[in-house]
């Protein structure tokens, strides 16, 4: 499945945050061949099994239990909150998620022939003042990007039409 990393689009909910200082942002890519709705897009990103992994640790670790039907209610709009995540702005065609620590963020957006997932990581001030990321961020911003891209790849296959 092809997977681009792409510069943020204009005009998104996600590319304000590109032009903040010492925040990073990401955004991937994936054609498809009909448009897909945003409620499509959720359900099939948050109910693939990978991230259904992710939401299995963040029960135990976080203590923040999700379940399928969180996720249809997150897709329906009835819901701002997602396991530790809370809708941070939504439009007809995105969903940006922040983390409860306001430290990173998630994007979902649709367009009539692709899918695009990307993240927002907020630096921290360091006793200097300085901006920073820190050392655990840049350890893992590789596999942050192999695991973004799978994500994506998890959601396209699982798509089915409303």
């Amino acid at each position: 499945m092809k997977i681009d990393e792409i510069p943020l689009p204009d005009g998104t909910l996600i590319a304000p945050f590109a032009t903040k200082q010492a925040h990073y942002t990401d955004c991937f890519e994936t054609p498809v061949a009909q448009p897909v709705s945003l409620a499509a897009f959720i359900r099939a990103f948050y109910t693939q099994p990978l991230f259904k992994a992710e939401r299995l640790v963040l029960r135990i670790a976080a203590k923040q239990p999700s379940s399928d039907d969180d996720v249809m209610a997150l897709a329906e709009g009835t819901a701002e909150r997602f396991a530790v995540w809370e809708v941070a702005n939504r439009t007809g065609t995105e969903l940006l998620m922040s983390d409860r620590s306001g430290r990173t963020m998630s994007w979902l957006m649709t367009t009539p022939d692709a899918l695009r997932f990307g993240s927002v990581v907020v630096p921290q001030r360091t006793k200097s003042g300085k901006l920073t990321l820190g050392p655990v961020f840049h350890s893992l911003l590789t596999a942050h990007k192999v695991y973004s891209r799978a994500l994506l790849a998890g959601a396209a296959r699982r798509i089915q039409p409303d």
